[in-house]
């Protein structure tokens, strides 16, 4: 089974990525974690994201677009990247989470990934 490993962090763990201090053990433990995935042959796909004030959000309302730049200002966790593994179940997937770096400071959400359509 595919599944979403979503990594939602603090604004602490989003300030640790260029801190001069921070930076290395953060970048470290990440390091590490993905190379644990990839040597179990579970990543499927995957990317990092830049930091938050990058986004841009867009909404329609009334038929108009509605641009808003930067993270929601009562955003408490920011979405930091994500992997899509493949696993034989659920179990396997809440494991994988709970070694992510971030689920100890900000949360670590797991979905099951919707199969493709069947063709008719």
């Amino acid at each position: 089974m595919q599944f979403m490993l979503i990594f939602k962090e603090t604004d602490s763990d989003v300030a640790q990525k260029t801190n001069p201090q921070a930076s290395p053990a953060y970048w470290g433990a990440w390091n590490a974690y993905v190379g644990a995935l990839g040597q179990a042959g579970v990543i499927v796909s995957g990317n990092g994201l830049q930091e938050p004030h990058t986004a841009t959000h867009v909404q329609m309302r009334g038929g108009k677009r509605v641009i808003h730049d930067g993270p929601y200002a009562d955003t408490k966790e920011h979405l930091g990247g994500y992997f899509i593994i493949e696993v034989p179940g659920l179990d396997e997937a809440l494991t994988w989470a709970a070694r992510s770096p971030n689920a100890a400071t900000g949360t670590t959400e797991v979905r099951p990934v919707l199969p493709p359509p069947v063709a008719s």
